[in-house]
């Protein structure tokens, strides 16, 4: 039996959090405003746990599920813990995956109002996006003053929603009372700059500045044209007023959790706001922080962006494995996954890559094996028998199914890695002062397997003109496909010296990255033939179902 969702006011107790400081969305959720970061008397004392996983397959992982269950397991060890994730995206949960609230007994409440529409943050981000867009045409309509090249805009428009016909179209049709014909296209929320600048930011001012420096494209004479030259900043900054506090919900276990901004690790940075991660290291001993995907993107992503922007240093990561997800990555015709051993012992490989690349941040690793109810104790003990061999420590998780209860010895393990360790000596994989070519070289290398890389030429120009611009400095986040290494879905295990195709380059000067495109990734996905969606639907009462 789980425990009974609580008042939000009673989860701000556990944290001493004075009234002042929520604005109640409701019983169940609040915002917290940025003076309890600004106010806060404490320093920062908390231990940052970063909880990453292995190459993801569609049997799923469950980043979210170990997350939550970690810091549940956490606070029942007597340690005060706090959770901070990612807003979910509508596109996801009506789209192939579904909800991203945990599950089981492991799970943030109110699940569906989360999984929705929540406070409205992503409604803010959308909001915001697409006046700038509405902005520039209407600039463009009405004499142009900063003389905008339209064939050389990058801002696109938006929308929380998997729509792939929106990817590449031509607005202004329709005569002249309906603006200037020019090709833009839609990009999903979550891969918005206004979603990676919000963030981002640590304050309001920092919101304000990163707005300030997005960069729209270029003017006829060949200079950059910004947010602050069409003088929007203003108006957005009205829109995402709200959207920059971080949102305070619970677990299962009334264990308190900040879930806030929502950008995707394999086309944007990947993790929960900057703000409600500070806040949280100022309130707790220990903070779980999930970052996306596998940790080729989610991870690689926190040590190389997030961690030089933010100064928050990870002390211990958590990786996550699963005796189904390694089947899947040493499957082979002759040897499908359900057969026997062979395939768990040859998908392993993929285990160990990203081990290997985890050291490579200098942050000790705990490998959590996530177990399904068809988990056999003798392919248990064959990944665990790996990371024994390995010299890596790991634990068997059953969070799905009892919560806290299920993660206790992960939570042991992490706790005295975290206190052992020295979060200072955690560093990026790359000097700032290298080339964005040689960032992608570095990264595609190091972390991917990669031989090689081959640029377009289209690419290779952006990168050398965003180089001559100033931005040379700049970290790079990496678009690319989740499901392998490489830079193609259907490439399961950990291979190596193959060639990684760069096709694009966009500069997100406010967020404060170069966004490399790799192979064929989309940054609008596309509904699959029976979508989520199909399963949803509302009953006479009112009530909500088919929202997983």
């Amino acid at each position: 039996m789980q425990n009974p969702i609580l008042p939000i006011r009673q989860i701000a107790d556990q944290l001493q959090i004075p009234d002042e400081y929520l604005v109640y969305y409701g019983q169940q959720m609040a915002k917290l405003r940025l003076r309890l970061l600004a106010n806060e008397k404490r320093a920062a004392q908390g231990k940052l746990i970063l909880v990453t996983a292995i190459t993801p397959t569609k049997h799923g992982e469950g980043k979210t599920v170990v997350s939550i269950g970690l810091s549940q397991a956490l606070n029942q060890l007597g340690k005060k813990a706090i959770v901070t994730l990612r807003e979910p995206s509508l596109g996801p949960v009506f789209g192939v995956k579904g909800g991203a609230a945990g599950g089981g007994k492991a799970q943030v409440h109110p699940a569906e109002r989360i999984n929705l529409h929540f406070t409205g943050d992503f409604h803010a981000v959308t909001s915001a996006h697409n006046l700038l867009a509405a902005t520039i045409d209407s600039h463009i309509h009405h004499s142009n003053e900063l003389r905008f090249d339209v064939d050389n805009i990058f801002w696109p428009r938006t929308m929380d929603m998997n729509d792939r016909a929106l990817r590449h179209l031509v607005v202004g049709l329709g005569g002249k009372s309906s603006g200037v014909p020019r090709e833009t296209g839609f990009v999903i929320t979550a891969a918005s700059e206004i979603m990676a600048v919000l963030g981002l930011a640590t304050s309001r001012a920092d919101l304000r500045h990163r707005l300030n420096e997005i960069v729209l494209g270029y003017s006829l004479d060949g200079n950059l044209i910004r947010v602050r030259d069409l003088q929007a900043t203003g108006a957005m900054m009205v829109l995402l007023n709200e959207a920059i506090m971080p949102n305070l919900v619970q677990t299962s276990e009334n264990t308190p959790a900040f879930v806030h901004t929502g950008p995707f690790a394999n086309i944007a940075h990947g993790t929960s706001s900057v703000v409600s991660q500070k806040m949280a290291l100022a309130l707790a001993e220990y903070v779980v922080n999930e970052s996306g995907f596998g940790a080729d993107l989610g991870a690689e992503k926190y040590f190389d962006i997030i961690m030089p922007a933010s100064g928050i240093k990870p002390s211990v990561a958590v990786l996550i494995a699963t005796v189904k997800a390694l089947k899947a990555h040493g499957a082979t015709a002759d040897a499908p996954m359900e057969s026997d051993g062979a395939a768990l012992r040859r998908g392993l490989c993929n285990l160990e890559r990203h081990l290997d690349n985890l050291r490579k941040f200098k942050v000790p690793v705990v490998v959590a094996i996530n177990r399904f109810p068809s988990d056999t104790t003798e392919e248990l003990a064959i990944v665990q028998n790996f990371c024994r061999e390995n010299q890596v420590e790991s634990a068997v998780v059953e969070v799905f199914e009892k919560g806290g209860a299920g993660a206790l010895e992960l939570a042991e393990k992490v706790t005295t890695l975290a206190q052992s360790n020295q979060p200072d000596e955690a560093k990026a994989l790359y000097a700032a002062s290298l080339s964005l070519e040689e960032k992608v070289s570095v990264i595609a290398k190091e972390i991917y397997g990669a031989g090689a890389v081959y640029m377009d030429s289209e690419a290779r120009k952006k990168l050398q003109r965003f180089t001559a611009l100033g931005f040379g400095h700049l970290p790079v986040c990496m678009a690319k496909t989740p499901s392998s290494f490489t830079d193609k879905p259907n490439i399961p295990g950990a291979p190596t010296g193959w060639t990684l195709t760069v096709t694009d380059a966009n500069l997100s000067a406010g967020a404060g990255f170069v966004v490399v495109v790799a192979g064929a990734m989309m940054l609008m996905p596309g509904l699959p033939k029976v979508p989520q969606a199909a399963k949803m639907d509302v009953d006479e009462d009112g009530n909500i179902v088919g929202v997983q």
